[in-house]
C-alpha cells in the first residue's frame, strides 16, 4: 500500500466543513462521487466501529481510532462487509486491512485546509486519485454555499 495526500482551501471555518464531511445527509452528497447510494453508519465515537457502505450495502468495516472534533479524525479499516456480512479474514481480493485513512482541517484565518490521508492499494490507485479531488471539491461546494434562509 502507498500513503496518497489530497489537500483543498475551503472557505469556510472548519466546525462547518467537519459538519459537511459527517453529517448523514451532507456526507452522502459528496461521497456519491465514489459510489451512487454511499453513506456510513456509526454512532461517531471514538473508538467505534464504524460501516462506509454503498447503495448495495457493500463495503468496508472500520474503526474510528482517533477523533478531535472540527479538527482530526482517523479511521483504520479492518474488513469488507458483503451482502450484509462482516469478512475479517482478509483473504480476499480486497486487503485493506490495517490501511489508515485520515482528515485534518487546519484553521486559515477564516478557511479551513482539508487534508486527507490514506493508505491505497496500488489497484485502486488511478480511481483514488480521480475520484478524491472530486470528493473533496464536493466538500468545498457544500461547504461555501451560503447556509438556507428560515422563515
Amino acid at each position: 500500500m502507498e500513503r496518497q495526500k489530497f489537500k483543498i482551501l475551503i472557505n469556510a471555518k472548519p466546525e462547518k466543513v467537519w459538519k459537511i464531511l459527517w453529517d448523514d445527509a451532507t456526507y452522502r452528497q459528496w461521497t456519491k462521487v465514489f459510489s451512487e447510494g454511499s453513506r456510513a453508519e456509526s454512532d461517531w465515537k471514538e473508538g467505534s466501529k464504524i460501516l462506509f457502505l454503498d447503495g448495495k450495502g457493500n463495503g468496508m468495516v472500520s474503526k474510528i481510532e482517533k477523533l478531535i472534533p472540527n479538527k482530526f479524525m482517523s479511521f483504520i479499516h479492518m474488513g469488507t462487509i458483503h451482502e450484509g456480512k462482516e469478512d475479517m479474514s482478509n483473504k480476499g481480493e480486497e486487503n485493506w486491512n490495517g490501511a489508515i485513512e485520515n482528515y485534518t482541517l487546519i484553521a486559515k484565518n477564516n478557511q479551513t485546509e482539508l487534508t486527507v490521508e490514506m493508505d491505497i492499494d496500488h489497484e485502486y490507485k488511478e480511481f483514488f486519485e480521480e475520484t478524491f479531488p472530486k470528493a473533496i471539491q464536493k466538500v468545498k461546494e457544500l461547504a461555501e454555499k451560503e447556509p438556507a434562509v428560515s422563515h
